[in-house]
């Protein structure tokens, strides 16, 4: 751990501890069902907290912003730390950082492809160690969902590693990744996350299918509506109900 990195995550956690609650942290906790404790900071505040702490910061070194994201995750003692390590990860000034250009007219940086697939490897990391829905989810959708528009091709192809993996968040990643997608979604890849995860007794697995096909039946119903009727019996009746929960 670098002298950075261990003092931003000391100001990192007596911040959250400063703020913490006792009562609410017992609440946070027995609500995730998480080993991890909690400090009893609501979301609104780590956000707000992490806005300060982080605005100094010189996000222009992509290697030194993946090591104080690692060193916040993997030195976490409570879950809002690791939190915090999610909003640094996704803050926009560290766009070029993962590949991204800085604004919606701007270029993207010279290495794109490079810092976006360094990017994916920290994704991968903290999915597999994180290993819990909530900061699951947030990676899945927030992190590996945005890359995946500017870097079709190279996202795809971790997508579809994940899809064969052993590890069931990875697999569960590649099920709600396209969550934001709409008209975007690439339907081959959805199908082929889903199909998989069919025979799986995972609740995490079948609430991910069924969230994935509710989500893009606000674009198709139709499709849809087709692919459960082909799934059948092979489809739990937890993914059923999900992703036809607005269709009647």
């Amino acid at each position: 751990m670098s002298d950075a990195g261990r003092d931003l995550l000391h100001t990192v956690r007596a911040r959250l501890q400063a703020a913490g609650d006792p009562e609410r942290a017992a609440q946070q906790q027995a609500y995730l069902k998480s080993e991890m404790p909690n400090h009893g900071v609501s979301n609104a505040e780590v956000k707000r907290l992490c806005r300060e702490v982080f605005a100094p910061l010189s996000l222009t070194e992509p290697a030194l912003w993946r090591g104080w994201i690692a060193t916040l995750w993997d030195e976490a003692t409570h879950r809002e730390e690791r939190y915090a390590a999610l909003h640094l990860a996704a803050d926009p000034r560290a766009r070029p950082l993962r590949g991204l250009p800085r604004t919606a007219r701007a270029r993207p940086p010279e290495d794109a492809e490079r810092r976006a697939a360094d990017a994916l490897d920290l994704y991968e990391r903290l999915v597999v160690s994180g290993a819990w829905w909530d900061l699951v989810d947030e990676l899945a959708v927030h992190h590996v969902g945005t890359l995946l528009p500017a870097h079709p091709e190279r996202v795809t192809e971790r997508l579809r590693a994940w899809i064969a993996s052993d590890d069931l968040w990875l697999r569960r990643s590649a099920i709600i990744a396209q969550l934001q997608r709409g008209e975007d979604t690439d339907l081959a890849l959805l199908a082929d996350a889903i199909e998989p995860a069919l025979a799986s007794r995972t609740f995490w697995l079948r609430k991910a299918i069924g969230w994935a096909l509710r989500q893009y039946a606000r674009t198709d119903p139709a499709w849809v509506r087709a692919f459960v009727d082909r799934a059948g019996d092979r489809m739990s009746g937890l993914s059923r109900r999900e992703a036809l929960k607005h269709l009647g």
